[in-house]
Parts: structure tokens; sequence; C-alpha cells
């Protein structure tokens, strides 16, 4: 009996392109052939016709504040806030809806402080541990140091453990994280997509190195949004998100928090009046995201990275930061979420920078708010969402091989 030949694997920028254009469409300030090329989505995402429309509607209809009247338009608008906290929780696979709350920010960095200052410090004692993200980004380092500072300003002594990270695939260590955890460990911050790396940092595996008791707090700002996050799979305690680079206004994005270890989350202070529209526009965003589905957004990102990074891997002026393994299209190592960086070899990230807005590519071109033990050399990141194609992808390669054809000419 003949061996049934092999199927070849499906290119999903070749399955996914009518699905792609048609979305594509939808983003008004991406439309006419003159559009350039938008490469900063980590930074911010661009918003769909729904999303605006959802907010525009809002506006013009119903605008009013949140749970300070008893007149029509103030409970509509009321209504809409506290229907889009349930939708945060649907969004993320929520394992137990009537138990976790949402608590609206302006995004994840807000969202990361307001845990560290009005959870955290109330529950931690003198002697415990915690394990923080020390190569990630600042958001997710500096506020649980400051928790730290306003501990012992009380006299209560913590200790800060940096996370071990894997040197060549820059993942988090998990057996040196093993060696961390002791039993005076009470908080883990962990972060989903590197920022700059773009991989998925494998945080399902973190649960079974701390155990069942300790929290587990998740920056989720290059995930929520590109790919399916799930806190029931993830068994995470809170999410930080920026909704708006899921696609929601500027200025808004969301705590959840899980409500099963530790106290209940409770942010301190009093509530000033909520940014109304930018937590609506959460809720059309997700709509509209999930509508188009997550899986294929996903899909498709990581698709456009591996063109990327296939393209840059033969150019010899350029050197792409992450895991090495996996550049080329035919690697098999986990490839990143639609988050390139990378630099060359004599011309400085921000001249780069500067060269590829010139031709109409906008990247980002710095030092990307490492915390202090990541990256010390700007670079320049390119981050991609479902809007991006593969012909931008190919432009902005072309403009590279450029330039590291000029650099052979000197070399």
């Amino acid at each position: 009996m003949p061996l049934t030949p092999l199927t070849a694997p499906v290119d999903p920028l070749s399955a996914l392109g009518a699905w792609q254009q048609r979305l594509r469409a939808q983003f008004p300030i991406l439309r006419g052939a003159d559009a350039p090329v938008y490469l900063d989505s980590a930074a911010t995402a661009q918003k769909p016709q729904a999303v605006l429309d959802a907010v525009h509607t809002y506006l013009v209809t119903a605008n009013a504040n949140a749970g300070r009247g008893i007149y029509t338009w103030a409970n509509r608008t009321t209504e809409l806030v506290e229907r889009t906290r349930e939708r945060v929780k649907s969004f993320l696979d929520d394992p137990d809806p009537a138990r976790s709350t949402v608590h609206f920010t302006s995004g994840t960095s807000e969202g990361l402080r307001t845990i560290a200052r009005d959870w955290l410090t109330e529950h931690l004692s003198d002697g415990d541990e915690i394990i923080v993200p020390f190569a990630d980004h600042q958001a997710n380092a500096q506020p649980w140091l400051e928790a730290q500072r306003l501990l012992a300003a009380r006299g209560v002594r913590i200790t800060v453990h940096d996370m071990p990270y894997e040197a060549e695939s820059k993942d988090y260590d998990q057996a040196a994280l093993a060696r961390l955890v002791t039993d005076r460990t009470r908080f883990v911050a962990a972060t989903h997509v590197h920022h700059i790396y773009g991989n998925d940092m494998n945080v399902h595996r973190i649960r079974d190195v701390v155990g069942p008791d300790v929290p587990i707090c998740l920056d989720a700002a290059q995930s929520v949004g590109h790919m399916p996050v799930s806190t029931t799979d993830l068994d995470v305690d809170f999410v930080a998100f920026s909704g708006h680079k899921a696609m929601a206004l500027p200025g808004t994005g969301a705590v959840w928090a899980r409500g099963a270890r530790g106290p209940a989350f409770t942010p301190g202070g009093w509530s000033g009046s909520p940014n109304t529209a930018g937590i609506l526009s959460i809720e059309a965003a997700f709509d509209w995201l999930e509508a188009a589905g997550l899986e294929n957004i996903d899909r498709w990102s990581v698709a456009l990275g591996v063109r990327l990074t296939d393209g840059l891997s033969r150019l010899d002026s350029y050197e792409v930061l992450g895991c090495p393994l996996s550049l080329t299209a035919d690697s098999d190592v986990q490839r990143r979420q639609g988050i390139v960086t990378f630099r060359h070899r004599d011309i400085s990230s921000s001249d780069l920078g500067f060269i590829l807005a010139e031709h109409g590519l906008m990247v980002r071109a710095d030092g990307h708010c490492q915390a202090r033990g990541g990256e010390t050399d700007s670079s320049v990141r390119v981050s991609l969402h479902l809007y991006n194609t593969p012909e931008e992808i190919d432009r902005l390669l072309d403009v590279l091989a450029t330039l590291d054809r000029r650099n052979g000419a000197r070399a």
C-alpha cells in the first residue's frame, strides 16, 4: 500500500488573506493607497469603525456621568459601565465571574500600580518575599519596588527577588524560579508576552512552580486583544491590560481581580468620574475582536513576524533580539507574537527610526521603557496587528536591505 504524502503546512498569510483584507478595510485611518505603514501596535492599536461608531452613538444619545444620577441618560451610562465589567470577565474567560471584580484604569501601568499600592501593601508582613520580572517593562517592575518602599516606611521589610530568565530563549527560567520559592513567597509578578522579544513567557507553567496558594499578577498589555487570553487556563489572580492596545480608545484599561487568593481587591481612595466613553469603547472593541476571531488574529500576526525575522536573518547588518533559534521560516521554535525588535550594527536605532519614517514606515526606536535588568541599548521595534499586510513587511525589508547593501559596500 503506497504511503500517503504529507500535507504541506498551510501558510496563514495565504489562507487568511481574504479575511484580513475585509477586516483591514474597517480601519478608516488606514484607508487609501497612500496610507502610511503603521508598525507600532505594541504602543497603541488602531481603531475599527465599529468602535468609533459605538463611541459616537453614546456621546450623541446618552452621554452622562455614571452612578451619579437617576435620570434616563445617567442610568443608561451606569448600565453600560457595569455591562462592560461583565464583558471584560467573559473576554478573559473568567472561571468565577460572580466572585471576581473589574476596575477600570487608564492602562496597564496604572493598573499594576493600583494593585501594588492598594492591595499588595495590605497583604504583606515583615519577612515576606515577592518575585518580580526586572527584564520586562518598567510598568511591571517599578510598582513593586514602590510597594517595598511604602512598606519599609511602616517598618515592614520585604525581600524582592528578580525573576530568573533563560539566557537564550529569553523565557522565564522555571527551574531557577523553583529555587527562589520559599514558604515566605507571597506574590509573583509576570508578563504574558514580552514587549521587546515578543515571546509568550509561558506563564501557565508558573502556577505549577509556585504552588496553589501564591497570587500571580499578569501584565497582559501585549496579549489582550492580540490572542486568546484565558484566566481559567492561566490560573492567575490579577490581569492588568490596556484597552487602547486592544482597539479601544486611548487612555483606557482595566484590572481583573480573581478574588480567590488573599484579601479582596479594593482600589483605595475616592472614585471620581469614570471615563465612560473609553469604558464602553472596551466593550465595543472586545465585541469586534471576538467577531473577527482572536485565534486568526494571533495566527496572522505571528506569520507576519516570521516573514520579517526570516528576511532579517538574511541581512548581515541586523541583530534580531530574542531567541536566535526562532528567526527563519523553517524554525520549529516558539514564534514571536507579532513583535520583532532589532538593531543595525552601524546605524543608531534613533537614526534608523528616522530613516524608516522618511519611507512612510512608523516604528518605535528607543529603549522601550525597559526595567533595570533588560536591554540597555536602544533598538527598533516593529509591532504588528491584523491590519498589517505581507506587502508592508516586504516594503520594510526592502528599505532595510538597501541599508544593508550600503553598509556592506562601506565595510
